[in-house]
């Protein structure tokens, strides 16, 4: 039985990130931190010969890869760009302090925007509208390749990836707001031919950077 592999990689920390502000889909890149984020997780990584490597339209992301290709020694290896794994958009939330609107709106409003599963931002995205653009992308482009034996990379963001761990994990709507993944932070699983979760591993810890 063909088994393959997937590795979900967080992006590492963005200058948006540093500075505690909601980027949804603004198109931040990388601090210095990030780029040694990138690099650790690809060391994590590196006992994986990688076949296909998704990233998304941000530059966090694609950022993230080319530091990790450059460890992985596979810089030839062109990825593909998949809109549909990139960050929640986060309206009109977008480029404002996450810490001030705390302050501003409270802890209880500030929650709802920020973990839960399908309480509306303004102007922006839910974590359900995520899941809902993400999961059949995957369903349809990667998990095939997964079940023919190959191993996938998906460098994407703290709610596709979110999106994505709801679905394999089969985490319920209200555990989810518990779920934090970390910059730099990996995911890893095995999955058989048939689509079955074989093995799951988490290679760093969780953090609050999302």
């Amino acid at each position: 039985m063909k088994t393959g592999t997937l590795i979900l990689v967080r992006h590492g920390q963005s200058t948006y990130n540093a500075r505690g502000i909601w980027a949804g889909f603004t198109d931040c890149g990388l601090t210095d931190r990030g780029r040694q984020e990138a690099r650790q997780a690809a060391r994590a990584v590196r006992d994986q010969k990688i076949d296909v490597v998704y990233v998304t339209d941000l530059k966090r992301s694609v950022q993230t890869w080319q530091e990790m290709a450059k460890v992985l020694k596979c810089s030839s290896l062109k990825p593909v760009v998949a809109p549909e794994f990139k960050e929640r958009d986060y309206g009109k939330l977008a480029g404002h302090s996450k810490w001030k609107l705390f302050a501003r709106h409270g802890l209880k409003m500030w929650l709802h925007w920020r973990r839960n599963w399908d309480y509306p931002v303004p102007g922006g995205e839910t974590l359900k509208d995520v899941y809902h653009r993400a999961v059949p992308y995957f369903r349809r482009f990667v998990l095939p390749q997964l079940e023919d034996g190959k191993t996938v990379l998906i460098s994407a963001h703290g709610n596709s990836l979110r999106a994505l761990v709801k679905y394999l994990d089969r985490i319920s709507d209200s555990d989810i707001a518990q779920l934090e993944i970390a910059t730099g932070g990996i995911y890893l699983y095995t999955i058989s031919s048939d689509g079955t979760i074989l093995r799951e591993q988490r290679r760093a810890a969780t953090n609050n950077q999302s």
